[in-house]
């Protein structure tokens, strides 16, 4: 099926790019009001558990509405549709059941904003990968996309371990924040966020797309400063928190 003319998308393109420096700008100025962060004068909040399965869900829905609409006839970005939905499905009908949600609510306003950028997230990469791009079966075999693949699933695996061990630090019952321990937490304070920055520079890689690269970049542009304000706040609000650990990336930041 044919499309929005494609000088629609290369401007969608530019405009990606655009986010990526705007978010990093205001994201190192503002600390994103959710999880421990939440603060009131957000606007109305609704439940954490509602808000993760309304704001993700674009990312599963509108990617497969965008990649079927299309019609794509190559193995090669099946395979691909396929990794993507791996972490969303997981992120969307999973992830939201496994937290600890009770009592926690996320700005509506922060919902809203995810909920928007996923839904073009998902346009933009997967017009790519099934229609604006060009994936032969012989794809499957080139090293980058098997580079990328083996990245995105070390990172992937990477962001669920990290994420079980937040979840199992406080027993039923608990309440409030504990030092994280064992696994990548020894050398950093946000390995579920290193994790899933390496899932997407990985499906950059194996896209071998301009869309790839803005998602990759857009992820760290968002977790990125994400990570160094939880660094911070473990260190002023644990006297004892760990030296020599770093924020994201060990040894070095």
């Amino acid at each position: 099926m044919s499309g929005p003319p494609e000088t629609v998308y290369e401007w969608g393109l530019v405009a990606y790019f655009a986010i990526c420096i705007l978010t990093t700008v205001a994201l190192m100025l503002i600390d994103a009001p959710y999880g421990r962060h939440n603060r009131p004068g957000w606007g109305p909040n609704i439940p954490s558990r509602a808000a993760w399965i309304g704001m993700e869900a674009p990312s599963v829905l509108v990617a497969a509405a965008v990649f079927l609409y299309y019609g794509p006839t190559s193995a090669a970005s099946w395979v691909l549709f396929a990794v993507w939905q791996l972490h969303y499905v997981q992120r969307t009908f999973v992830f939201p059941f496994l937290i600890k949600a009770k009592g926690k609510t996320m700005p509506l306003l922060i919902a809203g904003i995810a909920f928007f950028y996923n839904g073009f997230n998902s346009w933009m990469n997967h017009g790519w990968i099934s229609h604006y791009g060009e994936y032969t079966v012989e794809w499957l075999q080139d090293p980058r996309f098997i580079a990328g693949l083996s990245l995105f699933l070390a990172g992937f695996f990477v962001n669920l371990r990290s994420d079980q061990i937040l979840r199992n630090l406080r027993k039923p019952g608990e309440t409030g924040y504990k030092i994280p321990r064992g696994f990548l937490y020894k050398y950093v304070s946000s390995p579920n966020y290193l994790g899933e920055m390496m899932e997407w520079f990985g499906w950059a890689l194996m896209t071998w797309s301009l869309p790839g690269l803005a998602f990759a970049l857009y992820t760290v542009a968002n977790l990125g400063p994400r990570a160094l304000a939880n660094h911070r706040w473990y260190q002023e609000n644990f006297k004892a928190y760990p030296k020599g650990r770093k924020a994201l990336i060990p040894f070095i930041l």
